[in-house]
């Protein structure tokens, strides 16, 4: 029972399977049917779209065919304007180029037919110029024949007489000119002059290579001089100054050119003196701490004197040089005071003429340093001033009005000539200097010298202190056209050839005389 129940289960299986088998075979069937169907209608769907994209491609085409041949058409109908226009303007040159031909040809018959015309009337010329130079040389002729002299003889007195009387004439222009531009300028800068001394007032005093020490008694000069002379000998010897203990009652004179020593030995007496100890190492002891005591006022000199005028930034040795111009004196003048006295012009006529004011100081200030070296020089102290102010760094235009002032070099700048007239105008002050009689007498001479290097020069006489020349001529030698002309040559040579300070006026006189006697 349970096989035939295993063989029945196995049985059905295989219907089963063989059933399973037909219905999956007729599924399958059925499924490629209908895939086939679906593919068919998909293929035909496909060509439909293929053909309906085909014709939108073609009408796209057609369409941009279109609108590229329009393009096209546009682009050769503007070439065709283009190149019409430019046809136009050929023609119209063209039609130019041939008018001006022609005109061009009118204007050359024209020139052809005026050159043939000039040239006639250049034949008939010559013609009529070599009849003139025939009947001109023959008037010359004639007329040699009846003056007596030749053409070039007449010639040469005719330019001579045209020539003085030119050489005259330009005289007095020159002359008439010269005093016009004197009027003006004259009174602008004696106005600035004038303003300038009014305005800086100074006390002069002539300094001397001499001191006075002044002692309470006699008795200390024993005590100076010392066992047999040894005290004032080492005191001598330490200072370099000269003592004079004479029969002057209560006095001491110390002498020396150099103030700066003179100075020294001066304090040093006094505080020998004070102290009453007098031997040759004290001395020597107070001679040193003196001298160390002098530089240092020298540099506080300096230092006041350059605050005082608003100079800056001063080189610390020229500041040393300044202090050391108030043991300094020139023609008897205190170098420190007529240096200050420089600065304070050199500012204010700075000022008036609208320059640099503290440069002017700067300069007036510093324009003879070269008076006070440590060492002899050779070079004149204007060039030995530059050289320093060169050295320490001072400006170009400070440098050439210190090395220009007295002319040893060329102005370069407005700033020398500046310097030049304050330094004269503190030196002419009355009282200011102390004149050598030899000198100025020598300067009256070589005044006068100068006007007898003239012809026609009768006398001549330096007068008011050599600022003014008076001048005699002789009236048959000179005539009044001349005595300008003179008056301005023998300026002009003193002005080159001589040195002075201030301005020298020159007269010349001229006068006739008529003498007769009455018996």
């Amino acid at each position: 029972m349970d096989i035939i129940t295993i063989i029945i289960g196995i049985v059905g299986i295989a219907a089963g399977f063989a059933i399973a088998k037909i219905i999956e075979k007729s599924n399958i069937s059925n499924l490629i049917k209908n895939a086939k169907k679906e593919a068919a209608s998909i293929l035909k769907d496909a060509n439909l779209e293929a053909e309906n994209i085909k014709k939108d491609k073609i009408l796209q085409a057609k369409e941009r065919f279109i609108e590229l041949k329009s393009e096209h058409e546009q682009v050769i109908l503007a070439r065709d304007k283009k190149v019409a226009e430019v046809e136009k303007r050929v023609r119209d040159k063209e039609s130019q180029v041939s008018n001006e031909l022609s005109k061009a040809k009118k204007i050359n018959d024209d020139f052809e037919a005026k050159t043939a015309e000039f040239n006639n009337k250049i034949e008939v010329l010559d013609k009529k110029q070599a009849e003139v130079d025939k009947l001109h040389k023959s008037q010359l002729q004639q007329l040699e024949v009846i003056s007596g002299l030749s053409a070039e003889e007449a010639k040469e007195q005719l330019v001579e007489g045209l020539k003085a009387e030119a050489k005259t004439k330009a005289m007095s222009h020159i002359q008439e000119t010269i005093e016009e531009a004197k009027l003006t300028a004259q009174q602008e800068a004696k106005k600035i002059i004038i303003n300038t001394i009014q305005r800086v007032g100074t006390e002069e005093a002539v300094e001397n290579c001499v001191s006075v020490f002044n002692i309470e008694s006699d008795d200390v000069k024993g005590r100076i001089i010392g066992r047999e002379g040894r005290n004032i000998r080492a005191l001598e010897a330490a200072t370099g100054v000269e003592i004079i203990v004479d029969d002057t009652p209560e006095a001491i004179i110390l002498s020396c050119f150099d103030p700066v020593r003179r100075e020294i030995a001066r304090l040093s007496l006094h505080k020998l003196v004070t102290d009453g100890r007098i031997h040759p190492a004290r001395i020597e002891e107070v001679v040193a701490k003196t001298a160390k005591q002098i530089d240092d006022e020298i540099i506080e000199v300096g230092k006041r004197t350059v605050i005082d005028l608003g100079i800056h930034g001063l080189h610390p040795e020229l500041i040393k040089v300044v202090g050391r111009m108030k043991y300094r004196s020139s023609y008897g003048q205190n170098l420190l005071q007529h240096s200050r006295e420089v600065s304070k012009l050199c500012g204010i006529m700075a000022a008036e003429l609208g320059l640099n004011v503290k440069l002017a100081k700067r300069a007036g200030l510093l324009h003879d340093i070269g008076k006070v070296p440590d060492t002899e020089s050779d070079l004149p102290h204007a060039l030995l001033g530059m050289q320093w102010a060169e050295k320490y760094g001072e400006k170009e235009e400070v440098c050439n009005a210190i090395g220009a002032h007295h002319d040893e070099i060329e102005m370069k700048s407005l700033l020398s000539p500046i310097i030049q007239v304050c330094d004269a105008i503190s030196g002419a002050r009355p009282g200011a200097r102390r004149q050598v009689l030899d000198s100025y007498i020598q300067r009256l001479k070589d005044l006068e010298d100068v006007a007898y290097g003239f012809s026609g020069v009768k006398n001549a006489y330096a007068i008011q202190a050599g600022r003014e020349l008076r001048v005699i001529v002789e009236s048959e030698k000179v005539s009044d056209d001349n005595a300008a002309n003179l008056s301005f040559e023998i300026s002009q040579k003193i002005q080159t050839e001589m040195t002075y300070p201030g301005q020298v006026k020159v007269t010349v006189i001229r006068e006739t005389r008529a003498v007769n006697i009455a018996k």
